[in-house]
């Protein structure tokens, strides 16, 4: 199993997070590429640092939106979106080899349900066969198997889950899951069998290769740490899954 976190998420003074101490727990990278959070210094001192520990990174494209960290929907046309994307993984491939692309923020959420904008992820990401990472039975998980990339299917171990399988609103009281203890066991359930209990008490389906837990939830450095030692014990092995 790949655990993976959103890191190089600052811009010139401003950090959020630890990606250090993340870098040191994590086997994949989700780097910021300036549209959403990031800039130059930070996705080269990231990107640095994850190859001396043997962590993969990948490209977390966004929407066009710093002030809005990438969480706000921006009705852009798709060809122009596919520019954006491309250009943000070619900004992160300058400072060392991408594994991967990652949808961020509305962008995942619209790419998992709007053909348009999941395409153009799909375009983005097929000039160099980048496999993408993503939620599992999305639109985005059809189109790049379609388009013949690898689809690396993903479940967040820190987000509250609708009964549908998507994700609860960031604005919702349930979204985020904060308690470690309960964090821990979501992680080694969907690892071992692949379900997820949503938050009217369903248990969703959830196949995963990949477990996210987002560097700026409150003590995630904490949790990750937590959770890793969970699958660990629970017999599972952490490795990058490319």
């Amino acid at each position: 199993m790949d655990l993976n976190s959103d890191l190089g998420e600052g811009f010139g003074i401003w950090r959020l997070g630890d990606d250090d101490a993340l870098l040191a727990i994590v086997t994949s990278a989700n780097v910021a590429c300036g549209f959403h959070a990031g800039d130059p210094t930070t996705m080269r001192r990231v990107s640095s640092a994850a190859g001396e520990l043997g962590v993969r990174v990948g490209a977390q494209v966004s929407y066009r939106d710093l002030a809005g960290f990438g969480r706000r929907r921006i009705d852009v046309p798709p060809g122009e979106l596919e520019d954006e994307l491309r250009y943000q993984i070619g900004a992160l491939s300058a400072f060392g080899p991408v594994s991967y692309v990652k949808p961020h923020g509305a962008l995942y959420n619209t790419a998992a349900t709007d053909e348009a904008h999941a395409s153009a992820v799909v375009a983005a990401a097929r000039p160099s066969g980048l496999p993408v990472l993503c939620q599992p039975g999305s639109a985005l998980a059809r189109l790049a198997t379609d388009a013949g990339l690898r689809v690396v299917t993903e479940g967040f171990i820190d987000r509250g889950y609708l009964p549908d399988g998507r994700l609860v609103p960031r604005n919702s009281p349930d979204a985020l899951v904060t308690d470690v203890d309960t964090v821990v066991a979501r992680a080694v359930r969907m690892a071992v069998d692949g379900v997820v209990k949503a938050v009217d008490g369903s248990v969703v389906p959830m196949p995963v290769e990949s477990l996210c837990v987002h560097g700026d939830t409150p003590g995630a450095v904490t949790m990750a740490a937590a959770v890793r030692a969970g699958l660990l014990a629970a017999g599972i092995t952490l490795a990058p899954f490319c």
